[in-house]
Parts: structure tokens; sequence; C-alpha cells
């Protein structure tokens, strides 16, 4: 019976790997021919800010001088518990600062509820709400493709999240490598395919009237996930506009990351306790292949926790108990075809790259160290797991200041 339970884990694990696999080869190519439309939709810019007096500045100038009829949208900042100057200097820009002061419900879910309330009680109402963080920069164009989109009749939609600084430092590069892949191989894949996308958190659009009818709703660790599945669940499908890209500051240190990232996965065992059988029964019920992925992108968390404890069981089994005493299905595999799959998995990270025309050369340098990146999600979602009750929202400081022709210029 173990055995046989062991195996059927093996083969589940095995399974989702191909499936993804096989969907990541739908991104290798980037449709062209597009919808475009004249501005006519109005847009409540919201940005998230906790203390972001250091990059709030080129975030406001940045957002001046987008591609867009100046009258068609508004910037408004949601200080969310500031202690510091943030206040000012987006007043000092001529934006709108909007004071929130909750010691009690904290964190980006609670801000952005509270403002859409306060939103809604304007004299000016908007078509969209657009959402992004204060560290971040959105190219020129954002808001025409949002535009576009809008009118084409989507309803959610995900730009494309790129990193500000891949080349602070080895972790600023990983997530930029991690954030290339997930863009190409995993949104552009499932948007071909007219299938769900997932939001990231930031560069994110809603229709008003959608956001009205659902509410926000989403106040856990990963506010974004929580409304993905809200969405789904409706019916609902968010979009992703590849050429929508905004540019978000990635953490310089390992430790940093580390905080950034457990956060997220206790937000994730979160969602996917919520929401992963309802999402799995309606996928079932409704045959839906759209809601069945997203089903499984929600557990996914658990999956690299179960991966996590099978490769340790095994391990100990062989290391320490003259094994395999337990059933191991990899074990029966040519030694070489294991190294392939290593191989092929390390591979598909420099695809996206090259698909992605990456110029970054300091961030093909870090790439030794990026498998320790890679490796570092397992103990850190295995502490998530004994920690996932914890509704702490963990602030990520910013103080990288950028601006976006910097970036533009080291993309070439």
């Amino acid at each position: 019976m173990t055995d046989a339970i062991f195996i059927a884990l093996q083969l589940f694990l095995a399974a989702v790997g191909v499936y993804q696999f096989v969907f990541s080869l739908f991104g290798l190519i980037k449709r062209k021919k597009k919808k475009h439309f004249a501005p006519n939709k109005s847009f409540a810019v919201l940005v998230a800010a906790h203390n972001e007096e250091q990059v709030v500045g080129a975030l406001m100038e940045n957002l001046k001088q987008l591609n867009y009829p100046k009258e068609l949208y508004d910037v408004f900042v949601i200080c969310d518990n500031c202690t510091d100057r943030t206040a000012d200097i987006v007043r000092s820009h001529g934006m709108n600062a909007c004071v929130r002061t909750n010691q009690n419900l904290r964190g980006k879910g609670y801000a952005i509820e509270w403002m859409l309330k306060e939103l809604w009680a304007m004299p000016r109402q908007y078509d969209a709400v657009v959402m992004f963080d204060a560290d971040n920069l959105a190219d020129p164009n954002f808001l025409i493709e949002m535009n576009n989109d809008l009118c084409s009749g989507a309803k959610v939609i995900q730009g494309y999240i790129d990193t500000k600084n891949p080349e602070d430092s080895w972790i600023t590069a990983a997530y930029g490598v991690s954030y290339w892949y997930i863009n190409r191989l995993w949104q552009l894949s499932r948007h071909n395919l007219n299938m769900a996308n997932f939001l990231g958190g930031t560069g994110m659009c809603f229709e008003t009237n959608l956001l009205k009818e659902m509410g926000w709703g989403a106040t856990s660790l990963v506010e974004d996930l929580e409304f993905t599945m809200r969405s789904v669940m409706r019916g609902v499908y968010p979009k992703f506009n590849y050429d929508a890209k905004v540019f978000d500051e990635k953490p310089l240190t390992f430790k940093a990351s580390a905080r950034q990232r457990l956060r997220w996965m206790q937000g994730h065992f979160t969602v996917a306790r919520r929401y992963f059988f309802p999402l799995l029964w309606r996928a079932i019920k409704e045959r839906s292949l759209v809601k069945l992925d997203l089903a499984l992108y929600g557990v996914n968390v658990y999956i690299v926790l179960l991966t996590f404890v099978l490769t340790a069981i095994i391990w100990v089994d062989n290391s320490f108990f003259d094994g395999p005493n337990i059933a191991n299905l990899y074990g029966h595999l040519p030694i070489w075809l294991s190294f392939t799959a290593i191989a092929a998995n390390v591979f598909t990270f420099m695809i996206a790259m090259i698909l992605e025309k990456v110029k970054f050369k300091k961030v093909y340098l870090y790439l030794v160290l990026f498998p320790i990146y890679l490796l570092s999600w397992y103990p850190i979602t295995v502490y998530a797991f004994f920690t996932q009750n914890n509704k702490t929202w963990s602030h990520t400081e910013h103080t990288r200041v950028v601006r976006l022709e910097e970036v533009q210029s080291k993309q070439g």
C-alpha cells in the first residue's frame, strides 16, 4: 500500500511537470495582430504605498508622461499607515494623496478595499481602475494598451511585469529571470490559448462595473491570486497584455527576498485552501480546462511542498536505511534521462531569456547562482506551511530610484 501511494504521487508530479512543459510551448510564438482603438476609456490609477518617500516621486514623474490624454486619467496614491513624507511628495507632484490610518487592518488588500469605497463615493466615475505599486515604473503606452483591451471586451487585464533593477545583485537577477520566464512561457502561452491568466499584484486593470459588482474582497497576503480565483469562479477570465509593461523593483538581498517569498507562500496556502476544491469541482462539472488549469496553479504551493517531502524521504531512505526500501519510480529510469530532465528545466529559463531578447550582461553571469534561488523555494515553502495562519503583512522596503529612460537604455 505504501509503495502504491508513493508511485501514485510520483506519477502525479511527473504528469504535472509534463503538463506545464507542454503549455509552455504555446508561448514560443507571439501573435502580432492586435486591434487598436482611439483613447476613450477613463482610468483611476491607484498606487498602493506604505512609507515609500524614496521611490514614489519617480513614479509620479513617470505617470505624468504616459502617452494618454491627461483628462482621461487621474492618479490616487493610497498613503497607507505612512509615517514618512510619502503624502507630501505625492501632493508636490499635483497628484491625489489619499491618507488611510488603520493599525488593525494592515496590508495592501485592505488598503485597496478602502480606496475603492472612497473612489465610488467621488463625483467623477471612471471606466476602469489600474493598480500599481509605489516602486513601479510604467511603459508610456500602458494605458493605451489597457484601453485597447477594454474596448475589445476584456474586464480584467494583467500587464507584463518586468524588473527595473535586474543587475543590482544575484537575487534581483534571479527575480528577473523568473519573471521573463513567467511572462513568456506561462502568461503568454495561456493568452495564446485564450485561457485565464493570473494577476501579479501590480500592472493590473479592472473594469469599474465588474469591481462594483464583485467588490474587491481580496484581503489575504496574496490579494492578486485571490481576486484571480474569484474572477474565474464567476466565469471572468483575466487577460494578459504582453505589450503593457510595468517595471517592478526587486529585493536586493536574499534575506529580504526570503521574507517576501515567505509572505507569498503563506498567502498562497490560504488561497489554495479556500478555492482549490470549489474550482476543481466546477472544472469537472463544466468540463472546463480553463478552471482546471487555474485550480492546478492555485494548488501549486502544495505541489512544491509535496515534491520537497518526497525527495527528502527518498534521500533519507537511500542514505541512512540502505535503501531503496520505498518504491522509487525515478530510480528505475536511466541516469541520462534524469539529467536530461534537469537540463531541460534549466534550459527553459534560458529559452525565455533568448525569446525576450534580454541584454543585461550581468544577469547572464549571475545565472550560475540561479539554481540556489530555485532550490531556496523549498525550505521557504515548508516554513510557510507551518506558519500559514500568519496574517501579518510584511512590507518590502524600496530604495532603488531608477528612471524609465535608464531601464530602457540598458535593455538596448
